[in-house]
């Protein structure tokens, strides 16, 4: 498994990579090599106190806007206006939300340390990173969190404390995504939560294809 130069920010190419999963290690987390990362398809999760690890699962989960599925359960909360919608207002909060529910097959401990919530708050702060949070009355309920870049979004989590809150919090973002021309979603990983939103499992090549053909520019939330 190759370690990541400290003083570079080159990754390995994930298509040349015989891991379907961690192609690479160490590093750290800088805005810089964070944002490198991403424009490579890949992403870090790690235990906190060990080395970063970096992520490009083969196959995986991605959402493209047009195959958004909204149950009928959820339209009349739409209609009704069930929840409040806004981005990026607290961001700390929901990544730290976030990381009081279990995610990604972790035990105990969340993978979202105060290193990494710093890490990406910063991103937040250039622009680059986004929160979406949903509202009941004065209590946040919901959100999630991503970055994007080009017309890619990178969803990395997302928490829920109300029925439906982080459902009706991500239907909202990926319509505004629609109307961006978002080409997809990213998932990282397949759950059925996802899956009844339209999620899909891709190969690793049909991945990088959007990746490789994507923009830089920053995406603009109400």
């Amino acid at each position: 498994m190759p370690w990541l130069n400290p003083f570079r920010l080159d990754f390995p190419d994930p298509e040349r990579s015989p891991s379907k999963d961690v192609i690479a290690i160490g590093g750290d987390l800088s805005p810089e090599r964070l944002l490198a990362a991403y424009r490579h398809g890949i992403f870090p999760w790690f235990n906190e106190g060990e080395p970063i690890l970096w992520w490009s699962p083969d196959p995986r989960m991605v959402l493209f806007p047009d195959d958004l599925k909204i149950a009928k359960s959820m339209r009349p909360l739409f209609n009704q206006q069930k929840f409040r919608v806004t981005y990026n207002t607290v961001f700390q909060e929901v990544m730290t939300q976030c990381g009081q529910n279990d995610r990604k097959g972790q035990s105990g401990e969340t993978w979202i340390s105060n290193d990494m919530i710093a890490a990406y708050t910063a991103l937040n702060q250039s622009g680059d990173a986004h929160s979406v949070e949903v509202w009941e009355g004065a209590e946040l309920v919901g959100g999630l969190y991503g970055i994007a870049i080009g017309k890619l979004f990178f969803g990395e989590s997302m928490f829920t404390k109300v029925s439906n809150a982080s459902k009706y919090g991500f239907i909202s973002l990926v319509t505004i995504l629609k109307e961006k021309d978002f080409q997809l979603i990213d998932c990282q990983q397949e759950t059925q939560h996802l899956t009844s939103l339209g999620g899909k499992m891709v190969s690793r090549q049909v991945f990088m294809k959007y990746v490789k053909n994507n923009g830089d520019e920053q995406l603009i939330l109400p």
